[in-house]
């Protein structure tokens, strides 16, 4: 099989597998979200194993993902923080927000000191801490929460992200409702002005700059503390209880969220009730375009999200920390698919 090179014979094999020579050398172009790179990394390869489409992604952030969406430089964007109203009225054409799957955020650390203890946090302590209020690991507050750990009197440095980062603003829309002067005077955004700390680009940046600098705290996707062998924290809910950050937590989150028929998917699921839910969990999106203007892209695009919501693809999340998406927004959008042209 690996050496016919006719090209008639190959047409032939491409229809008998049920895709034309066209779709098998249309690529895709898209960039945005370091949040989900993981999962769309390995969906992207594997869709290309499977049907020859080729999907370029770039990771350079949620903000330069909606920028280059907006300018057109992409075939799609994706994004953790989805586009607001005055955002989606400077893009030519409808936005379509399509939920991908759904991850946690977490607060990491590195100090020797602690071994592998889980910190416990709550929002109001997280908030003083990037607020620039705890500069001390053995600060009282942490301390409190943290009865017979051995708190070391370290510098406290805090981590943020450099760049506009859909996982920024999943953090500072839970730190503007967990903390009212958060809300106040620093907002949500996917770039706020971060009262204190260092910068590091996309998730992998605050990841290494974490890993190379004792005494830092900062914020990442669960699986770029996996994947590092970093810790992380159990944070405090609103039911009161303290959950370690998990598929079945994030799952838990979004089990509140509501999906009218009309839905546009831009919801919200920090600081979700429940018993069970982790706190700083969220959807993440990818942003398209109902309509393309080059067919075999269109065609392309509408046939890797419908496979994206097979159990196959959905499967693959859960092995790198992503949880899947519920029944009810695979349905909403299998519906909404049907309509891209």
């Amino acid at each position: 099989m690996r050496r016919i090179s006719s090209p008639l014979t190959l047409g032939a094999l491409a229809l008998l597998f049920g895709a034309t020579p066209a779709t098998a050398q249309t690529t895709l172009t898209g960039a945005g979200a370091t949040f989900p790179n993981p999962i769309y990394t390995k969906w992207f390869d594997a869709y290309h194993q499977k049907t020859g489409v080729q999907i370029n992604y770039q990771s350079v952030g949620s903000g330069a993902g909606i920028r280059q969406y907006t300018e057109g430089t992409v075939d799609f964007g994706a994004s953790d923080g989805p586009m607001s109203n005055d955002q989606m009225t400077t893009v030519q054409g409808e936005v379509l927000h399509l939920p991908t799957v759904m991850g946690a955020v977490v607060l990491t650390w590195n100090v020797p000191a602690l071994g592998d203890t889980q910190l416990k946090l709550d929002g109001p302590t997280i908030a003083d801490i990037f607020l620039g209020r705890i500069t001390k690991w053995n600060d009282s507050r942490l301390a409190a929460l943290n009865p017979g750990v051995k708190l070391p009197n370290a510098d406290l440095i805090v981590v943020h992200r450099s760049d506009g980062s859909g996982t920024s603003y999943i953090f500072t829309d839970y730190l503007s409702k967990v903390s009212p002067e958060w809300k106040d005077k620093v907002g949500k955004a996917t770039s706020v002005n971060w009262p204190v700390g260092l910068g590091g680009k996309g998730n992998e940046g605050v990841t290494q700059e974490v890993k190379q600098t004792e005494g830092t705290i900062g914020y990442v996707e669960l699986i770029y503390a996996v994947a590092n062998k970093l810790p992380y924290a159990q944070v405090k809910n609103p039911a009161g209880d303290y959950i370690v950050p998990s598929l079945a937590g994030v799952t838990a989150a979004a089990a509140s969220a509501k999906f009218d028929k009309g839905t546009d998917f831009r919801v919200s699921i920090t600081n979700a009730p429940g018993k069970d839910s982790y706190p700083i969990s969220s959807f993440t999106w990818l942003l398209v375009r109902p309509k393309l203007k080059d067919a075999a892209k269109s065609k392309a695009l509408k046939d890797f999200l419908s496979w994206m919501l097979t159990d196959e693809a959905q499967q693959m999340a859960n092995q790198l920390q992503y949880a899947s998406l519920p029944a009810e927004v695979i349905r909403l959008e299998q519906e909404r698919i049907k309509g891209l042209k």
